[in-house]
């Protein structure tokens, strides 16, 4: 994906599928959060599940490098996308 197309929008979709992709990473995401099913099924394409799934991808360098990977992105030009998102760090 070129980075010009990495948008929160963007990011929050790719997170979601790869999470979606591996059932105990999307365990994992939805235990910390407070997500059930259903409740994530209804913020899918919301600002601020994608917001929440870029700050958790941020915070696992493992995921972040695999999501970049398979999406053909650097790992820098999400960190763009989530320094956008939190100003202040």
């Amino acid at each position: 994906m070129p980075r010009s197309e990495l948008t929160p929008r963007s990011l929050g979709e790719l997170c979601l599928h790869h999470l979606a992709e591996n059932p105990s990473q999307l365990a994992e995401f939805m235990g910390m959060t407070g997500y059930s099913p259903d409740a994530l099924r209804r913020a899918a394409g919301t600002a601020g599940l994608d917001h929440g799934l870029i700050d958790y991808f941020a915070s696992n360098e493992a995921l972040l490098l695999a999501l970049a990977a398979n999406n053909s992105f650097r790992p820098d030009d999400f960190m763009r996308v989530w320094a956008r998102l939190n100003p202040s760090g």
